[in-house]
């Protein structure tokens, strides 16, 4: 019996808990309602600092494995590798912890509260911390949350392995500038069909341990203090038994930013008072003026301080014979083994989005100089995204492919141009590095030409280097003289193979038109470079789905600043994508058979949908089912992605897979937030990409169509 599902337990670490608060006076129990909680040598409690990250790796705290961004690790579409990987993320984190603690290290960044993952929607491309969560889609975002989470929080019996967080709760994306006083509109609909599933998934079926809130408000309330989203849906909706975060000093925003307090004593009172157990920050300090002035009972303090102690028992931090973590060496960090892991996520994450004429994989013996261009070609901060930790070692793409063609091969290398500004050198004329650019490429059989973006453009208010809006994207435009150096590389006339290190979509119709072979390589993690090599010469067949859509501009989206779902991801836009959700080419081909419901009509129980896969090409690879549900009633979405399933297939080999379609996946919420799956036709797609016409021109091929009826309301 898993521990986060056995209330027996559960309960008796509570009853622990309570005991311990009920020995407190008001002014210690404020005291532990800070990130920072303090020592409280009285009652035997050691300091604890709660601020920890892992959204792609353990962070900020030294060395650890530097996975790919989360994005890119969407674009696997592996429920499995998301698990696995929350795994490997846990056991590093106890190893550091169980180091940090023999030499009484409890510093920021040393607990075992990890507020990861992000599993906010990202629903506009502009949306500087897109990067941090999971795509676009609901359904997906799910799926990988809960898998991740049920990797770092782990199954023993006893203990957890860590405490994860679900964030930022909710309706959050962005705009970055103004989060601290903007006010998230969102209609019921769109809230429980796109905003929310996400969250209910890590909360009910992953038992997340923590969730936090976001710095905006929604719908009036500020989210770390909002009745509708902590108490209402949270708590007796969803019956949530863990504790609530703010997020870092989003509490002071209530009453400096959003101006629905006065004080700060008030914004205390409103936060505690809806459900926030936990204040990053310092604010908390006001708990006991809060209470003494009768604006908040003593009672949901201690309701708080309950659910506080309740994790870090769960944690086995309060246990003196100790858990099964704690003999978990400091030498399992960053060792080969997750090395080895981290590189094979890498390959698992990159996305083809171009292959004319087969110009990949390359054959080293068939090229003599090979030139790599660009701002991001030995760049070690595109590998990395942001909220990292530190590798031992980094491979950018300029490595990873001198390492792979060795002395084989000629290797010319050029920045090109700076990632962001228009030139090297302030005191050059600009242009300085063009003639560089136009050297390799005369020199070259082929040209790798890497650009893209990185942490400092595109990334979280404050913590980017603010080059863009706080961290957001004005456009999607390659930025500084990336698209100049990428027609110059195009003129000169050598096949250009145009890798984008990127977290988000980029507008490359120019690219698309004229580039011969184009990779989205996301953020891959300390490994990247090597992956990226392995992709290129054909050593691994590119599998990456991409879990965002790709746009021809920013004119095709709605205002940054507008929450409704209109014309909006691939669920509610009425245009064609540049590349589509779910699209990602590979070096073989698949192809479906048999593809079968188990039955006509829909029933309580759903229906099982099978096919058999074959590899019909000359290359190993693994190939991403996907099924898509259309409810044909007007006014309703576009197909949307209900299962996914990973397929490894040698050439030749053939498997049979099933998925479960709920009847839930058939159902849509009206305008009330209220799951409705009515009478009448669905149509379910079965294939390797999404059912829309212009996955159907890239990829040369189409899904299969089955036509299913619901008799009556479920």
């Amino acid at each position: 019996m898993e521990l986060v599902r056995d209330k027996e337990k559960i309960a008796k670490f509570r009853e622990r808990a309570k005991a311990l608060v009920a020995q407190m006076t008001l002014e210690e129990k404020a005291l532990q309602m800070l990130h920072g909680a303090a020592a409280n040598e009285r009652l035997g409690i050691k300091s604890y600092n709660w601020w920890n990250e892992a959204l792609h790796g353990v962070a900020r705290a030294g060395v650890a494995t530097v996975f790919p961004q989360a994005v890119g690790l969407a674009a696997s579409f592996d429920e499995d590798l998301l698990e696995e990987l929350g795994e490997a993320v846990s056991t590093e984190a106890r190893a550091k912890f169980n180091m940090q603690q023999k030499f009484d290290d409890t510093d920021i960044y040393k607990g075992l509260t990890f507020w990861s993952p992000n599993v906010n929607i990202f629903r506009d491309p502009r949306w500087g911390r897109g990067h941090e969560t999971f795509g676009e889609d609901p359904y997906l975002t799910s799926r990988l949350g809960v898998r991740y989470i049920e990797g770092l929080q782990g199954h023993d019996e006893n203990y957890m392995k860590v405490a994860a967080c679900a964030k930022h709760f909710a309706v959050h994306s962005g705009p970055e500038a103004v989060r601290h006083e903007f006010n998230a509109e969102a209609t019921l609909q769109d809230m429980y069909e796109t905003y929310l599933p996400a969250f209910k998934a890590c909360v009910q079926e992953a038992k997340v341990e923590s969730v936090m809130g976001a710095y905006n408000r929604t719908n009036g309330e500020p989210c770390c203090g909002s009745k509708t989203l902590l108490q209402d849906i949270l708590r007796d909706e969803w019956g949530f038994e863990g504790h609530v975060t703010s997020d870092c000093w989003a509490i002071k925003d209530f009453h400096e930013g959003h101006l629905v307090t006065g004080n700060a004593v008030e914004s205390v009172a409103m936060a505690v008072g809806n459900g926030c157990d936990l204040n990053c920050g310092n604010l908390f300090g006001y708990v006991k003026e809060a209470v003494e002035k009768g604006m908040l009972s003593e009672e949901r303090v201690d309701e708080a301080l309950v659910n506080l102690f309740t994790t870090r028992m769960k944690l086995g931090v309060f246990d003196a014979e100790g858990t099964p973590f704690d003999t978990i060496p400091y030498t399992v960090v960053d060792s080969a083994p997750m090395r080895k892991l981290n590189l094979e996520t890498a390959e698992k994450t990159i996305v083809l989005l171009k292959n004319e004429n087969n110009l990949l994989p390359l054959d080293k013996s068939k090229i003599k100089t090979i030139g790599i261009i660009g701002p991001n070609a030995d760049s070690r901060k595109a590998l990395v995204g942001n909220y990292e930790g530190t590798a031992s070692r980094y491979y950018t793409i300029s490595e990873g492919i001198q390492e792979y063609v060795g002395d084989d091969v000629r290797v010319l290398v050029s920045e090109g141009c700076h990632l962001y500004k228009n030139q090297m050198s302030n005191l050059s004329k600009g242009y300085d590095r063009d003639s560089e650019v136009k050297g390799v490429c005369e020199a070259s059989d082929v040209v790798v030409l890497c650009l893209g973006l990185d942490a400092s453009l595109e990334g979280e208010e404050g913590d980017t280097g603010n080059e863009y809006g706080s961290g957001d994207k004005p456009n999607l435009n390659l930025p500084g003289r990336q698209q100049e150096i990428l027609e110059i590389a195009y003129a000169s006339g050598k096949p250009v193979i145009l890798v984008l290190l990127t977290g988000s979509a980029m507008a490359v119709k120019w690219a698309d038109e004229h580039v011969p072979a184009i990779i989205q390589g996301w953020y891959p993690g300390a490994q990247g470079g090597k992956a990226i090599a392995n992709i290129i010469f054909g050593e691994k067949n590119p599998e990456g789905k991409l879990p965002v859509t790709f746009y021809y501009s920013t004119d095709e989206l709605p205002a940054f600043e507008d929450y409704s779902m209109k014309n909006r991801t691939y669920r509610y836009m009425q245009t064609d994508a540049l590349y589509p959700f779910g699209y990602g080419l590979s070096y073989t081909d698949y192809e479906y058979t048999n593809v079968k419901s188990s039955a006509d009509v829909v029933g309580k129980d759903g229906v099982d949908i099978t096919a058999t896969v074959k590899n019909a090409g000359s290359m190993e690879g693994r190939e991403t089912v996907q099924v898509y549900v259309k409810v044909c009633r007007e006014g309703t979405p576009n197909a949307q992605l209900k299962g996914i399933c990973k397929v490894a297939l040698k050439p030749g080999e053939e498997k049979q897979i099933q998925i479960h379609l709920p009847a839930e996946a058939f159902g849509l919420f009206d305008e009330e937030g209220k799951l409705q799956i009515a009478q009448g036709e669905v149509l379910v797609y079965v294939g390797g990409q999404a059912p829309d016409a212009r996955s159907e021109k890239l990829t040369g091929r189409s899904v299969t169509k089955l036509s299913l009826q619901i008799a009556e309301a479920l």
